[in-house]
């Protein structure tokens, strides 16, 4: 029983502590400033995959293991990464979508916006974001 409650113990201090907020990134070319949580999350679940005025969005993920994923998650699609993860399960066994792309990293992510004009995706909040991509502000 002790042995038990140790382990369970360990198992709990071991789980990751959400330490940061995830600030949502676009390109620099989208005219978008600001959109509703609602908006952000169907962009990411591929409820819909256009901007307001019509461009095509493409989504970037971060890793699974990722803290700040955990956060985006939690905060703006109201899931934690794993229903995330079983829900693009069963959108690719029904056959109708494929996850966003992932990137390992908060560089790689500012990386992948920067180059591509529909993209949208996440980084750590104090990450600098530099040319190309700004910071969508989220109602």
């Amino acid at each position: 029983m002790i042995r038990r409650l140790i382990v369970l113990l360990a198992l709990g201090i071991a789980q990751p502590v959400l330490a940061q907020d995830a600030v949502i990134v676009v390109n620099s070319a989208n005219a978008a400033a600001s959109m509703p949580k609602a908006d952000v999350a169907a962009l990411f679940l591929k409820h819909t995959t256009k901007w307001p005025d019509g461009s095509t969005a493409v989504c970037v993920d971060q890793g699974e293991s990722a803290p700040v994923r955990e956060a985006f998650s939690k905060k703006v699609l109201g899931k934690s990464t794993s229903a995330v993860k079983a829900y693009w399960q069963h959108q690719i066994f029904s056959g109708h979508d494929l996850p966003p792309v992932e990137k390992s990293g908060d560089q790689a992510v500012l990386e992948f916006v920067r180059t591509n004009p529909g993209a949208v995706g996440y980084v750590s909040s104090g990450t600098s974001l530099g040319n190309g991509v700004k910071a969508l502000s989220v109602e």
